[in-house]
């Protein structure tokens, strides 16, 4: 995603707010810290060096995903009360029972591997009316796309690889719709820009426990 896409969506992500303790979403603050500065291909990087950083097992991975799920659910949840017209209304109400079946699938596989679902923290989304919904919307599914790619190479378990890469193809898809309900290209870019993984965390060092 070049420069001038990501621009574009900061001041959403800015003003996302997780209220949580759990060591998974002080990481989701600070991947969306890393969005709002430098864009959302800079979350990538910045979860790939903060697992590598903390040593996270595939457990505290998956737990890491629920809670972007929870994120995402909600969020589609709450754009459902905003009278919405009803082509875009229908795409809330699928995308957020896909995120909805994210979060019963990811928490089925946490329990399957012995550990325990993290809880959902709260969250406040900056929108108000279609317009800001569907601005918001962009940018939190490219954040997930992103934060999957970041977290892909920390993941030992093919299995749960092969879990994560079927939800982040469909965080993908739905990127790419919700760029054609706001006019834009689907896909703008053939790449990824190549970013700096120090640079970035140590921008949102601050914003992270240690």
């Amino acid at each position: 995603m070049s420069t001038t896409h990501h621009t574009d969506l900061v001041p959403e992500l800015a003003a996302v707010e997780v209220q949580g303790v759990s060591r998974q979403a002080f990481l989701v603050r600070g991947a969306l810290a890393a969005g709002a500065v430098y864009g959302t291909t800079m979350i990538s990087p910045f979860v790939r060096g903060a697992f590598a950083a903390e040593g996270m097992g595939d457990v505290d991975i998956l737990n890491f995903a629920l809670t972007l799920e929870y994120l995402e659910a909600d969020f589609y949840r709450r754009a459902r009360k905003l009278g919405l017209s009803h082509e875009v209304a229908k795409v809330a109400r699928s995308f957020g029972d896909a995120e909805q079946q994210h979060v019963d699938a990811l928490a089925a596989t946490i329990k399957k591997l012995g550990g325990t679902p993290v809880a959902s923290p709260k969250f406040s989304f900056p929108m108000k009316d279609e317009k800001s919904f569907l601005k918001l919307a962009q940018t939190l599914e490219d954040t997930g796309v992103s934060a999957y790619n970041g977290a892909g190479p920390a993941i030992t378990s093919k299995e749960v690889l092969a879990a994560a890469g079927s939800i982040v193809q469909v965080e993908a898809r739905h990127a790419a719709v919700i760029r054609q309900l706001r006019g834009n290209v689907p896909a703008p870019d053939a790449f990824d820009a190549s970013l700096d993984t120090k640079q970035v965390l140590a921008a949102v060092k601050p914003l992270i426990r240690s």
